[in-house]
Order: structure tokens, then sequence, then C-alpha cells
């Protein structure tokens, strides 16, 4: 099928022939037909699918055909809330892209920075509202954001929503919807807490399931090293002394582990920089600039920081930390491999994660292939004195990471609840 069979108008499928895009994902041959004809969706998709489309090209073309009747001041007609500042910026860009020859306007609004920018830009008017759901809340607190006249409304990341803990938050976002609207539900994964939210946000939904958290791109090599805690940082510079990987995507579990690892490979001379959470929004986006323009090496991140970063054309992927959550490797993965190109996992597994490889192998039904050729071979031997105290302190660090966080967002949402009073 051709982007042409599905009912977009000329102006966007010129903007979509711009970005080299000939053919429907699988994802975005289901949904167009079905937004445009106006119904709501319950969509299970992952990231790495072309979603992002799936949801925009509609929105864009309902927009741009009432636009032709409306008169006065631009009103938020739609609004898409996702859990990242990385993403939202993403799908602000692909609204942008799409739209581009179209007189659609868009915005983007998350925290981390000063207000005063996204307020300016809100007030002299937008179409289309891409939102995190904490500063959202707070500028609708403020007065500044007004969900009145939303026609169109998505909810993209849902689970990982649950995830962060934004459950309440979008509960609240969701009250103050307008009844009559076009609602869409995108979530890689359906829990039972996702699912009775949906039924909160959607009326009679279509509901699609494309390429399930489950599976793994065919054009994505997968390859494991089998090695000990001790020899992880060694056995990283054997890797990256092949000099294809010029522009790698690395996981670690943690912030702190993804300094370590930027400290480590600095050492070396190696150009890198590390993303997550306790990275100003400046920092995170000029390391993400620099590593699309190839001026670092090596992008470090935690899963969360990661959600949305999406570079055309990235190969390779290091696990530097096997995830304990499955799908959390299959999201990983799929940061490479995009749009039917060729991508290269490499995941670095110490005994004590040897488990986690066989839940991802159950979980995906495919074997991970093992690289023999391995200066650093896994061996038996347990932990020493050293290596434990390390693990420990490691141990002890992702415990205080996850209360920071927990704190971290009560305190943010009491603040928004004390302003809102004053």
């Amino acid at each position: 099928m051709k982007f042409e069979e599905l009912k977009i108008i000329p102006s966007i499928l010129k903007a979509v022939k711009d970005k080299n895009y000939t053919e429907p994902t699988s994802i975005q041959e289901k949904a167009i037909p079905m937004a445009l004809r106006g119904d709501d969706i319950l969509a299970s998709a992952q990231t790495g699918t072309g979603k992002t489309a799936a949801f925009a090209i509609p929105i864009i073309q309902h927009l741009h055909n009432e636009q032709k009747h409306s008169k006065g001041r631009r009103k938020i007609s739609s609004l898409i809330v996702t859990p990242t500042r990385e993403l939202a910026i993403q799908i602000g860009e692909s609204f942008r892209d799409y739209g581009k020859y179209t007189n659609i306007r868009n915005t983007v609004i998350f925290g981390g920075v000063p207000q005063g920018k996204q307020k300016d830009a809100l007030q002299a008017g937008v179409d289309v509202l891409v939102a995190t759901p904490g500063r959202l809340l707070d500028l609708m607190n403020q007065g500044i954001v007004s969900l009145r006249d939303i026609k169109y409304f998505v909810l993209d990341e849902a689970d990982r929503m649950l995830d962060m803990g934004f459950i309440n938050d979008i509960k609240k976002i969701i009250a103050k919807l307008p009844h009559k609207r076009q609602s869409l539900f995108f979530s890689a994964t359906m829990p039972d807490k996702i699912v009775k939210l949906s039924r909160e946000i959607l009326v009679n939904p279509k509901k699609l399931a494309v390429d399930p958290v489950s599976s793994t791109a065919e054009t994505i090599q997968q390859y494991l090293y089998m090695t000990n805690r001790i020899n992880k940082r060694e056995l990283l510079l054997h890797i990256l002394n092949n000099p294809e990987l010029n522009q790698v995507l690395l996981f670690s579990r943690t912030k702190h582990g993804a300094n370590r690892i930027v400290r480590n490979l600095k050492k070396e001379n190696i150009a890198c920089a590390a993303i997550h959470g306790d990275k100003t929004q400046n920092q995170r986006q000029k390391a993400l600039k620099d590593f699309k323009a190839g001026k670092i090496r090596v992008l470090v991140a935690t899963d969360i920081a990661a959600r949305g970063i999406d570079i055309d054309k990235l190969r390779h992927v290091i696990n530097y930390d096997i995830p304990n959550e499955s799908e959390t490797y299959v999201h990983r993965i799929g940061r490479c491999g995009r749009a039917g190109e060729e991508g290269i996992s490499i995941s670095i597994c110490e005994p004590e994660e040897n488990a986690y490889i066989r839940d991802i192998e159950r979980l995906t039904k495919q074997k991970i292939q093992i690289v023999n050729d391995n200066p650093f071979p896994q061996t038996d031997k347990p932990m020493n004195q050293a290596e434990k105290k390390e693990w420990e302190k490691e141990k002890n660090k992702r415990k205080q990471e996850f209360f920071a966080n927990r704190n971290k967002n009560r305190n943010s949402r009491g603040n928004s609840f004390n302003r809102k009073r004053r």
C-alpha cells in the first residue's frame, strides 16, 4: 500500500514525500483511515512502529479542513500528552514536519525549564499542544492553558505514564476535557490498570494490536557477551575498538552508572555524554544534538531518558546492564534497526543477570547469539570482597535514586497543589 491510498490531502502527502516515506507502516495503514473517519482508537504499539505519524497525520488533516471555516484567534484544538520531554519534543517535530505545507501551528510544553517562552507561544495561539503531564497541569492551574476547545486528544506511551506515577495527573487532565471529542490511546503493553483507564477515555474504540512488545525487528542482529562484573569496563572498551561502532546508544540501569561509564570512556578519549533525569533540559538536548550530529560517539542513557530518542539510521545499541524487565530490552534494541534499516544489538551480561537473559529469550521466543570470541569470558567464580562491595554500593545507589525520584514527584505534585490553593 502507498500513502496516496489512505485519502491523505496533497499538502500532507508532499510533506510525507519530503521525509522519503513511500509505504505506511502497519500501524499507519490501519490507524490513519480509522482516525480520519473520527473513530476512537485503542492501539497496542511500541515505540519505533511509526505511531506518531499514525495520529499526527489525521489530526493535521482534520484541523486543516476545519481551518477553512474558522475565524478569530487560534484555540488549542488538539492535545497530545506524553510522559517525557524527549518524546514530547520528538512529537512536536513530527507535527511540524507533516504539517509544514499547511497552516497548522503547534507548540511543546514540558517541565525542567522556565515557562516564559512556552507561555508566550501559547498566548500567540496554537492549534496543537504537545505536553508532559506535570507542566500541563501547572499551566492549567495558572489559567494559562484551557482544554475547553479540545476536539482531538491523544494519550501516548500510556504504560510508561503508569510506570512513572502519572496516572492521577492523567485523570485530572481527562476530567477537564470536553465530553465530545475524538480520543486516541497508545500503549506498548496493556496491563489491567491501562485497560481500565482506556475505558474512561474512549467511546466504542476500534482496537489495534500491532508489533507487540514481545517482538523484535527482524532487521536487528542480537549478540551477547557473557562476562563477569569486574570485567565489564574492559570488555566494553574491547567492543568499542571496532571502528564500525561509530555511533552507539548505550544503556545503563542507573543515573550513577551512566555517569561512571562516561567518566571511564572519557579517560580513553572516547567522545561521549550521558542523558538521564538528573541532567538539565539544556544538557540533555545538547547531548542528543551532538550525538545526532556525530560530535560524540557514545550516548549513555537510562531507560526513562531514552524514551523518545529517535535517530535516523542508528545502527548500534549496547546494553551495558541487562534490564530486569524483558519488555525494556525490546524497547532498548528497538532504538536501532528502525524503518527497515539494519541494526546491531550487543548485550554485556554478568552472572547475576543470566536469569534476565533467559526471561528475554522466553518473551521474544528468540535465542540471542553468544559471542565466543570474548577476551573476558564469564566464569562461575563467586564475587570477591571488592566486587561484593561494589555490587552493594551500586544496589544502594539504585535505592537512593528510586526514593529521590519518588520524593521529587511527590514534591512536584505538592507544589502544584499549593500554587492552586494560593
